[in-house]
C-alpha cells in the first residue's frame, strides 16, 4: 500500500514545472553513433554542497508512437500508468551516477531550438531502493526520474537539471506538471562527446 502523504510543490521563483513529454519534434531514429554526455550534478537548497558525476549514453531516440503511448497511459491511470508503460519500454540508453550501477533510460527526445541549440529530455522509471519499499516511505511515490539538458553551440552555455525523484500530475489548468520529492539538481560542466 502506498503512502497517502502528499508533497507540496517545490517552489523556486514560483512553481518548478517541467513538461517532459509534450512538444513537437522530428520522427525518431536509431542513432548511427551513441551520444555520450558527461556532467556534474550539484545539489541545490537542502542538498547544497553535494556533487555527483553523471554519464549519459544515448543509443536511440524515442518514437512519436512511444510518446503517444506514454501520454495515453498517463491519461488512463495517472502517474502509475506512466511508470508501468516506461518499465515495459526497451532501453534507449543508460544513465550512470557516480557511486551507483546506473539504470536504463526509457524515453529520450531531442528538440531543436530556434537559436541552434538542442534540448534533450529524458524520463525513466526510477529504481526504488530496498529501504524505500520496505519502510513504505513517501519517496516511493516519486518513482520517476527526469533530466533536461540544453546543448548550446557555445559549450560554455550548456545548462541542465536533474530531477532524481519525481512524479507527473495534472495541475488546475489541466496541464501536465512535474512534482518533485526534493529540489532539482543543477547540471554544470556539461560535455557532449
Amino acid at each position: 500500500m502506498k503512502s497517502t502523504f502528499r508533497m507540496l510543490s517545490v517552489t523556486m521563483a514560483g512553481v518548478v514545472c517541467l513538461i517532459l513529454l509534450n512538444g513537437t519534434t522530428t520522427s525518431a531514429q536509431k542513432l548511427p553513433k551513441s551520444i555520450y554526455i558527461q556532467a556534474q550534478a550539484m545539489g541545490t537548497a537542502t542538498q547544497m554542497g553535494r556533487t555527483y558525476g553523471i554519464t549519459l549514453i544515448i543509443q536511440e531516440l524515442s518514437t512519436e508512437e512511444e510518446r503517444s503511448g506514454l501520454l495515453e497511459a498517463f491519461q488512463q491511470k495517472g502517474n502509475e500508468g506512466l511508470v508501468n508503460a516506461l518499465a515495459k519500454m526497451h532501453s534507449k540508453g543508460r544513465m550512470q551516477i557516480t557511486g551507483t550501477l546506473g539504470y536504463d533510460v526509457a524515453y529520450v527526445k531531442t528538440f531543436p531550438q530556434p537559436d541552434g541549440s538542442t534540448r534533450l529530455r529524458i524520463v525513466t522509471d526510477r529504481p526504488l531502493r530496498f529501504g524505500e519499499v520496505w519502510a513504505d516511505t513517501r519517496s516511493a511515490d516519486y518513482n520517476l526520474s527526469g533530466l533536461e539538458i540544453v546543448i548550446s553551440k557555445d559549450k560554455k552555455h550548456n545548462t541542465g537539471s536533474l530531477y532524481p525523484a519525481c512524479q507527473f500530475k495534472m495541475n488546475k489548468q489541466n496541464q501536465l506538471e512535474l512534482e518533485l520529492f526534493q529540489n532539482p539538481w543543477s547540471l554544470v560542466n556539461i560535455m557532449k562527446r
